[in-house]
């Protein structure tokens, strides 16, 4: 037991270290290329801004679970994809760093290329245990790969989406990660894979932790497109290693609980945009965090009253999951 908090300490302080050595070279090279994000009248910065961010999270990230991991088949897929989603998220990020507006097709299809990979490496949601017989019933191939797919598509764009504000996006995964990093702890009997998703939320932790110290208001650099999506796709497949991969009814709400606050604003969002004849991805000024600042509250305010709902989201879900064990 010794060995696996040492491990997971070591794949939290490994990959904090690393943001706040690697963001500042990120930080000035973003200037001198001019991948910056430029003000506009939906942004709130009134400067440009390096959005480069994300090279950064997914270099430390990647950079501690090897050296903690080491390489495996899942690793291999998981990395790769990852790779798709930073390296479509930097275009999309450069494109608007141009003032241009990269499609929202070729992102949906790469990201749907990157869960499909990291399915078929092995990573994905197998079935559910039945609450009254608690045996287990395997989902067919075809639905395990539509109920993965989903769910890492999903939680890859609501972490996007809700990147807005100066610190936000960091302060919520790493609310979320931590609460994952538990939930994970209490399945390790249960769930084989369980032990990675400790090392990976305690190494996303620690990133998007670090991160923090750049992005907090005001913010030195943005994590962009290509930070957020990593983000979200750490935290969808962490969810499925450390819950959903032999999943009981309980274990399907605590991961949405978890990530409650961007799944339902989001929701929320998509729902409006659809009523209003709007195309889903058509950036506005719809979500939360925009709504609550048009009501009178500050970047900060706006900032730690969000990261309170989520701290009550995961409370919530955390607490669900020990009554259950009782």
């Amino acid at each position: 037991m010794a060995e696996l908090v040492i491990k997971d300490a070591l794949s939290f302080l490994v990959a904090f270290v690393l943001v706040t050595i690697i963001t500042p070279f990120v930080q000035k090279k973003s200037i001198e290329l001019g991948f910056v994000d430029r003000p506009n009248p939906r942004k709130i910065h009134s400067t440009p801004i390096p959005v480069t961010g994300g090279i950064a999270l997914f270099l430390a990230f990647f950079i501690s679970q090897f050296l903690i991991r080491g390489f495996s088949k899942e690793f291999l897929g998981f990395f790769i994809a990852s790779c798709l989603i930073l390296a479509i998220g930097l275009v999309d990020d450069w494109y608007k760093s141009q003032g241009k507006e990269l499609s929202a097709l070729p992102k949906f299809i790469i990201q749907i290329l990157a869960c499909s990979i990291v399915f078929f490496m092995g990573i994905q949601i197998e079935g559910i245990t039945n609450p009254f017989t608690h045996k287990f019933i395997s989902f067919p191939v075809w639905f395990q790969y539509i109920a993965t797919v989903i769910w890492l598509f999903g939680v890859t764009t609501v972490i996007n989406f809700i990147d807005g504000i100066d610190g936000l996006a960091a302060g919520i995964t790493t609310i979320s990660g931590t609460t994952l990093f538990f939930v994970a702890l209490m399945n390790l009997s249960i769930i084989s894979t369980a032990r990675v998703s400790t090392y990976m939320a305690a190494a996303l932790v620690g990133v998007s932790s670090a991160f923090l110290i750049f992005n907090r208001h005001p913010a030195k650099i943005f994590m962009g497109d290509s930070g957020a999506t990593f983000l979200g796709f750490v935290l969808g497949t962490i969810a499925v290693e450390g819950t959903f991969k032999v999943a009981t009814v309980v274990s399907l709400i605590v991961p949405i609980l978890t990530l409650g606050l961007p799944i339902f604003d989001n929701l929320f969002v998509i729902f409006k945009r659809i009523k209003e004849g709007k195309p889903i991805y058509q950036a506005d000024r719809s979500q939360v965090h925009f709504r609550l600042l048009e009501a009178g509250l500050n970047q900060k305010q706006t900032v730690l009253f969000l990261y309170l709902v989520s701290i009550c989201f995961s409370l919530t879900s955390l607490i669900i999951m020990l009554l259950a064990r009782r």
